[in-house]
């Protein structure tokens, strides 16, 4: 794990230097600097819009009393990619809003939930699974006591 993350670590930003590089000797400096501003402003907008939404749909599950997986690893991917659309670059925009349509962002969360990627943690025993759609039912008697 430690060998992509400094993979991507080096990578990452060479590239986005190169597509700077490329794009604004295309379209000129000014322009280069206007389009990574925007991306940025407009990312911001968006991601307000998709953390709303999914916020609503956590609330619902949770009314429900379903576990949230998907909506808890789908905030996640928004955590990710509001920070990929701040950051200056093509590249990093590029996967950004990527990140930032529900389909695309519900799949990779249902993928890595199914994988094992990411352990989704059951309100009893506290033991990881795999979110199946299943819902686990435990009762029990319990006794308040006051102080």
């Amino acid at each position: 794990m430690f060998k992509i993350f400094f993979i991507l670590f080096l990578t990452v930003p060479l590239l986005e230097i190169f597509l700077l590089i490329k794009i604004g000797g295309q379209i000129g400096a000014g322009w280069t600097v206007f389009l990574v501003v925007f991306t940025a402003v407009l990312g911001a907008f968006l991601l307000r819009m998709q953390g709303i939404s999914t916020l609503r749909r956590l609330q619902e599950c949770s009314a429900r009393g379903e576990l949230p997986a998907i909506p808890l690893v789908e905030g996640a991917f928004l955590i990710i990619a509001g920070a990929l659309l701040m950051t200056p670059g093509f590249f990093t925009d590029t996967v950004g809003f990527l990140l930032l349509i529900p389909p695309i962002r519900q799949q990779l969360a249902v993928n890595l939930i199914n994988r094992g990627v990411w352990a989704v943690r059951t309100h009893h025993g506290g033991q990881s699974s795999p979110s199946s759609g299943t819902t686990h039912t435990i009762e029990g008697e319990y006794e308040r006591k006051d102080d």
